[in-house]
């Protein structure tokens, strides 16, 4: 239960309080932007196989995307979610899964240069979104993800 709590705790408190906190400063910034790393909703038994507490955890920041979302259109401060298609190689798939699934993981720049691309869109037209990361690159031109592996 410790390790569920604390999955819970970083995945959808924080992404609330971290979100809120973040606000008044995001008011203020010319083209402002929240991007969670969660996936679109759909619940299919597959993704919770094997995974439950985590995916469960990761889909309770998902409605913080839809619901921020909403009520920060107004301020136009977009809120966005972005999710990796395949494995990408961090110290939780390095320390919980097998080390081939590491291996086979791609490199986190992949995430970092949708995140990039998504942080330069604008604002008030770019928001409530579950952007898978392959095609936030694609729409920007990128179409070889072996610089990635």
């Amino acid at each position: 239960m410790n390790r569920f709590d604390l999955m819970f705790s970083i995945d959808v408190r924080d992404t609330f309080l971290s979100s809120q906190a973040c606000v008044p400063y995001l008011r203020r910034a010319a083209n402002p932007h929240i991007l969670n790393l969660s996936l679109p909703i759909h619940l299919h038994a597959r993704w919770f196989k094997n995974h439950l507490a985590y995916t469960m955890s990761k889909y309770g920041m998902s409605p913080c995307t839809l619901g921020m979302s909403k009520d920060l259109a107004g301020c136009g401060i977009a809120v966005n979610s972005l999710w990796p298609r395949a494995t990408i190689a961090t110290a939780a798939i390095e320390t919980h899964f097998p080390s081939e699934v590491y291996k086979a993981s791609r490199n986190p720049q992949l995430m970092a240069d949708a995140a990039y691309i998504i942080f330069n869109c604008d604002s008030r037209s770019t928001t409530a979104n579950f952007f898978p990361d392959e095609n936030v690159l694609r729409g920007a031109g990128i179409t070889d993800f072996s610089l990635y592996a």
